[in-house]
């Protein structure tokens, strides 16, 4: 698939906050720069804030205070004009369309040519080889996802949001999905944001991890992660990749401990 010549946005994030109606704070106040081109993965503990803050950058959710801007552009701007893809952990797919025509739609929607090599290659990088023609109906839970990751990367965005998109499949598909997509977006030096609960997975994937603490959401400590590509899961075994995993492991104890913590020890 040819990449994608418009240049990937870097997505900023000014005083960023969402308080839902009720009183309960999800994100506070965040000032948060994604650069150009980078695979940046979000982790905390459930419930943290991490798919909020997501929903807030693709333009799902409306911020209680601050902005995002999406290569100088809002969100919702971004997403009229097919600048942006989301893969959230409901795939959401047409139970009327295949597998080929959902992801069909998609590049439809976003009024780009519909090149039916392309999708069937996308089809078979995520394993779905042979069910172009099948119905959601008749797909695993674990097919209809890797359906829905092809449809997001199908437009070529220049921002791709990923919630938990290896979630519903099972490890060895897992394994091979983290391997192989992200030449996909690294060839088209897409701007990517991935939500995680794996810690392995964050460090293998992306160029850099931010932890974030239980509810509400705040920065608890940005990790580079400097590694060569292609990556491979036996990387995760490798003393710089282990040393990460263990740093990213211990942000994440820290944070919990630390609001764990009676006010007054604070």
């Amino acid at each position: 698939m040819p990449p994608d010549r418009t240049p990937p946005p870097e997505i900023v994030c000014t005083g960023l906050g969402k308080t839902f109606q009720g009183g309960t704070e999800a994100v506070q106040a965040l000032d948060l720069t994604f650069e150009s081109g980078q695979t940046t993965a979000l982790v905390g503990p459930s419930g943290c804030g991490k798919s909020t803050l997501l929903r807030m950058i693709a333009g799902l959710e409306e911020p209680s205070s601050g902005s995002v801007s999406i290569g100088g552009a809002a969100p919702l701007e971004t997403r009229k004009r097919a600048g942006l893809s989301v893969a959230f952990q409901d795939p959401s797919l047409l139970p009327w369309r295949s597998v080929h025509g959902n992801i069909a739609l998609a590049l439809k929607l976003a009024r780009k040519p519909v090149d039916s090599h392309s999708i069937d290659q996308l089809i078979q990088l995520v394993g779905l080889d042979g069910f172009a023609d099948a119905r959601p109906a008749e797909l695993s839970g674990g097919m209809r996802q890797r359906a829905a990751i092809a449809r997001a990367l199908a437009t070529r965005p220049g921002l791709l949001l990923l919630d938990e998109p290896f979630g519903a499949v099972d490890e060895l598909t897992r394994q091979q999905l983290a391997q192989d997509l992200p030449r996909i977006w690294e060839a088209q030096g897409t701007t990517t944001i991935l939500v995680t609960h794996s810690v392995s997975e964050a460090v293998l994937l992306s160029d850099r991890v931010i932890v974030l603490s239980p509810r509400p959401a705040r920065i608890v400590t940005d990790i580079p992660i400097v590694l060569p590509r292609p990556r491979t899961q036996e990387m995760a075994r490798d003393r710089t990749a282990a040393d990460l995993i263990e740093q990213v492991f211990s942000a994440l104890s820290d944070s919990k401990s630390e609001a764990e913590k009676p006010l007054a020890a604070q």
